[in-house]
């Protein structure tokens, strides 16, 4: 049966730490209750991500939170519990379990519009362009390199065996320096720049450089290109703008909170 990281969490938090009356008991193990509603939640959970619970999987909850509760009270008879190390576990859990659930309850209540959605696809569109473009590069460590390979290939230098020989990008060395088809928003700025400005067949006559290095670039050919299907798109549109979404919940809180970073204060001590 499939259970949740979430559930066995609540295991753990509940079985250790939520007392119960035996009559609130779905069973007991050494005279210790298990909680009805412990049981009631995993059903519940496991019910929400599509299990269907007959008798077989009812059958394997309980057996597991017996087995659950059977190592829970021997850790505790060996003292684990009361350790530092598992005392900073528990606690980073449950800190995370709780950032989960509060962003989960967030995101429910907030969700994404579907004008959000389609505004950010006409968005995508206009960013992707209506061409698309196969090239190559050769990435140097200095400008003086970069400029020496230019000049090179202007004297009937191959571009393929000097990519090979000396590119220091690793994804396109052995390809003699292709990159494949990409659009020009997929490329860091100063490279789709240089990109759209060459012809096809030419090199670049100077240099580019980005943060990655300086790139002598060779365009191999140009075509038409259409954005994909709206419907193709959506969903990961739609995370995208969620993840948005968390990103300027969580810098609205640090700007409403007083902060005091205590390692940085002890440090200018």
């Amino acid at each position: 049966m499939r259970i949740s990281r979430i559930t066995l969490l609540l295991i753990a938090a509940f079985t250790l730490n939520a007392p119960a009356m035996a009559g609130d008991a779905v069973a007991t193990v050494n005279g210790k209750p298990i909680k009805q509603s412990l049981f009631d939640f995993i059903v519940k959970d496991a019910t929400d991500h599509g299990q269907k619970v007959d008798d077989n999987v009812h059958d394997v909850i309980i057996s597991k939170l017996i087995s659950s509760e059977l190592v829970i009270q021997e850790a505790q008879k060996s003292g684990i519990d009361k350790k530092p190390d598992y005392i900073a576990k528990e606690e980073l859990t449950r800190r995370e379990l709780l950032v989960n659930v509060y962003i989960q309850d967030y995101l429910k209540n907030h969700p994404v519009s579907e004008a959000d959605t389609k505004a950010a696809y006409e968005k995508f569109k206009t960013e992707l362009g209506d061409k698309e473009y196969n090239a190559r590069h050769i990435l140097l460590g200095s400008e003086a390199e970069a400029k020496d390979v230019i000049a090179q290939l202007n004297k009937g230098g191959d571009f393929s065996k000097i990519a090979k020989e000396k590119s220091k990008d690793p994804g396109s060395k052995d390809k003699a320096g292709d990159l494949g088809w990409f659009s020009l928003s997929g490329m860091v700025k100063p490279f789709g720049d240089a990109v759209a400005k060459l012809q096809k067949g030419n090199i670049t006559s100077d240099p580019v450089q980005t943060q990655f290095g300086w790139h002598v670039i060779k365009l191999d050919d140009v075509r038409e290109m259409k954005a994909p299907p709206y419907d193709k798109v959506k969903e990961s549109l739609q995370k995208q703008l969620s993840q948005r979404q968390l990103e300027k919940m969580l810098t609205d809180l640090r700007a409403k909170a007083t902060i005091v970073d205590n390692t940085k204060t002890a440090a200018k001590k």
